[in-house]
C-alpha cells in the first residue's frame, strides 16, 4: 500500500470547496507522457493554480501506474523547484471496476472516478458505494457519475446522451457517499463532440453547437446546495489547430467544442472540476505536425516535442486564467 501523502499529493476535497466558493473550476488535465507532464506543471505554476492530473485506463495501459504514479511525485518537486507549491491531485478518470480503482488507491492516487453511469441505476449505486467505502478508509476522495455522455476519448465510448436527472441526484449521493458528481448537460467526450448540422452558424461563419442544459445543472444546485459538481467532456476544440492539424496532413472532420464563455458560466457555479483532454491532444498534435512537414528531414524528438510542449503551456494557460478561474487560487 503507497499512500499519495507519502507523495506530497492532495485529495480533493478541500481543492473544491475553496473553488465552490471562490467561484471557479479547477482544471483536470490529462497525460500519459513527460512533456504533457512538464507542460501542466509549468502553465499551473506560471498562473499560481490548483491543478488535478488525471490518468485515464488508457494511459494506464501506455504509462504504467508505478511510472504514473512516480512521475506525479516529481511533479510536485518540480513545481517548487519552478518557485511555487501548488496542490496537486493524482486522479483516475473513468475508473471502470472496483478493481481498477482499488489498485489506483493502492497506489499512490489521492482521488479515483468510478464511472457506472451505463449502469442499471441501482447497480451504480452499489459499485460506486463500494468504491468509496473502500477509498474513504485511506482518505481518498471519489468521483462518481449520473447520465451519460455521449462521443469517444480512450477506452470511454457511447453514441448518445443520457442527461442526468436532477430527481435522482440526492438518492445516489446519499447512499453512495461519494465525495463529488460527475453530471450530463450536453457536453461529450473527443474532438468530434457535435454533428454540425445540429450547430447553428455565426456571423463570422463559426459553428456554434446547442447550449449546454444549464437548467438541469441548476436544478441539480437547487437539490445539492454547495456539493462539488464536475463536467467531463470540456474541450473547446479550438479551430486553430484543427486547422493546422489539416494544413500539415491530417484528416480531421469537422470538430466543434463547448464555447470557452459557457465553461466559464459554469465554472462560476458549483462546478468546480472541469475536465479537458481533448484540446491538449490537438494542440501537440498540430505543433508535431508543423514541424515535421516545415523540417522533414527532423528526427531528433526534443525538436518536434519541444515545441508541442510550449503551445500546451501557453494553451493551459488559457484555460486556468481565461476560461476556469483557477489562476492565483493555489
Amino acid at each position: 500500500m503507497i499512500s499519495y501523502k507519502d507523495l506530497g499529493l492532495v485529495n480533493s476535497k478541500k481543492m473544491f470547496a475553496k473553488a465552490i466558493k471562490g467561484g471557479y473550476a479547477v482544471p483536470a488535465y490529462n497525460f500519459n507522457n513527460l512533456e504533457q507532464l512538464q507542460a501542466i506543471i509549468q502553465a499551473c505554476v506560471a498562473t499560481k493554480s490548483p491543478v488535478i492530473l488525471q490518468v485515464s485506463k488508457g494511459a494506464r495501459d501506455y504509462a504504467n501506474i508505478n511510472l504514473l504514479r512516480n512521475m506525479a511525485r516529481g511533479a510536485g518537486e518540480y513545481a517548487r523547484e519552478l518557485g511555487c507549491d501548488i496542490p496537486i491531485v493524482l486522479h483516475l478518470d473513468h475508473g471502470d471496476s472496483f478493481e481498477t480503482c482499488k489498485d489506483c488507491i493502492d497506489n499512490g492516487f489521492s482521488s479515483v472516478m468510478i464511472d457506472g453511469s451505463h449502469l442499471p441505476y441501482e447497480e451504480n449505486v452499489a459499485l460506486t458505494k463500494k468504491v468509496v467505502d473502500y477509498a474513504h478508509k485511506f482518505d481518498v476522495t471519489v468521483e462518481g457519475e449520473l447520465g451519460v455522455l455521449a462521443g469517444i476519448e480512450d477506452e470511454v465510448s457511447h453514441e448518445k446522451s443520457n442527461y442526468t436527472k436532477p430527481e435522482e441526484v440526492v438518492d445516489f449521493v446519499s447512499r453512495t457517499g461519494v465525495d463529488s458528481l460527475a453530471i450530463s448537460i450536453g457536453t461529450s467526450h473527443g474532438a468530434n463532440k457535435f454533428d454540425p448540422a445540429h450547430c447553428t452558424v455565426n456571423e463570422e461563419g463559426i459553428l456554434i453547437p446547442p447550449p449546454l442544459r444549464f437548467d438541469i445543472l441548476e436544478e441539480i444546485e437547487r437539490r445539492l446546495p454547495g456539493f462539488p459538481i464536475v463536467l467531463h467532456g470540456s474541450s473547446s476544440v479550438p479551430q486553430e489547430y484543427v486547422k493546422k492539424i489539416n494544413k500539415y496532413g491530417g484528416k480531421l472532420k469537422d470538430s466543434v467544442g463547448i464555447p470557452e464563455e459557457q465553461l466559464r458560466r459554469a465554472a462560476k457555479s458549483s462546478v468546480c472540476k472541469i475536465n479537458i483532454d481533448s484540446d491538449g491532444r490537438l494542440a501537440m498534435t498540430a505543433m508535431v505536425r508543423e514541424v515535421l512537414h516545415n523540417k522533414p528531414a527532423e528526427f531528433d524528438p526534443r525538436k518536434y516535442l519541444g515545441p508541442a510542449r510550449e503551445e500546451l503551456k501557453k494553451m493551459y494557460m488559457h484555460k486556468n486564467t481565461n476560461v476556469l478561474g483557477s489562476a492565483n487560487q493555489a
